[in-house]
């Protein structure tokens, strides 16, 4: 078998176990499926609502899956693991079913789609694209598109970073297709950014190394001794000189007895000639020649 027939062999066995996966565990809440070939054999991850209904009583439901996959599709050792989806709302298989179910039931088109694309974006999905295709509204067929959020259509992104999932709702018209494509919140967009508002430069403030054992015996507090204040010595005050005896006028010379007496502290004499005491001190006039 060449390369090119073994690459479409695959890809059509995948499709036809995911789709007898949807018809079997359709009560179980299929949300699609992983392999992963490996030496020992084949990898099978089933992602599901309620885990416990695919593994069965006693591993009676998986046993069969197994069994189906080794004669049926002729898978090489298959190995099941089941895993539990926390959040469907981000499971685009589960929501594609879930609106088939509805639109089966009678709900109208619009009104499901809506109700879908809101419940997918307030989970937290970054962009969600919902497609119902056939007869919606007359006797020809009809897309109706329900978008919300951003959404890759072409490249490598879109074929990896994209949930995808259909579903069918057979109504007595004909079969309706419903197709949900979501982006979850954990996906990294290619060629966004974000602009970051820089601040004044802070400034950098050395930490000073951990002392070591000989740092802090040094730091110790020492013994305080007692302060010994020393001794005020007065100093020594240079020594005036003697202030020098002032003048006094010199008395002049008085002929005859002069009576002295002390009047107080003060020396008083008088004259013979005068009848009045007055100070010894005081200057005598002249007389005029």
């Amino acid at each position: 078998m060449g390369v090119e027939r073994k690459f479409v062999k695959n890809g059509l066995d995948k499709a036809q176990m995911a789709e007898y996966f949807s018809k079997q565990l359709e009560r179980a809440g299929y949300g699609g499926m992983n392999i992963n070939r490996t030496p020992m054999g084949t990898q099978i991850t089933i992602f599901a609502e309620k885990p416990g209904m695919i593994i069965g009583k006693g591993g009676k439901t998986i046993h069969k899956l197994t069994h189906d996959l080794e004669t049926v599709f002729r898978v090489d050792n298959p190995q099941i693991d089941v895993q539990e989806v926390k959040i469907p709302e981000l499971n685009a298989q589960m929501m594609a079913s879930r609106l088939a179910g509805a639109i089966e039931r009678g709900l109208y088109f619009r009104k499901a789609g809506h109700n879908m694309l809101r419940r997918i974006l307030e989970s937290g999905a970054l962009g969600c694209e919902i497609d119902i295709a056939g007869k919606l509204t007359g006797p020809r067929k009809k897309t109706e598109k329900f978008v919300g959020g951003n959404m890759l259509h072409a490249g490598n992104p879109a074929m990896e970073l994209v949930d995808d999932g259909f579903a069918i709702a057979i109504k007595k018209l004909g079969v309706i297709g419903c197709r949900v494509r979501l982006i979850r919140p954990t996906v990294k967009l290619p060629g966004r950014f974000k602009t970051v508002q820089v601040g004044a430069p802070q400034e950098t403030v050395e930490k000073k190394p951990a002392a070591g054992i000989v740092e802090i015996v040094k730091a110790a507090p020492q013994e305080v001794k007692p302060e010994v204040k020393p001794e005020v010595v007065a100093e020594a005050v240079p020594e005036q000189a003697p202030e020098a005896p002032q003048e006094t006028p010199m008395e002049e010379s008085h002929t005859g007895s002069i009576e002295e007496r002390m009047h107080g502290d003060v020396m008083e004499h008088k004259h013979p000639e005068y009848d009045y005491w007055h100070p010894a001190s005081r200057l005598h006039k002249k007389e005029e020649k």
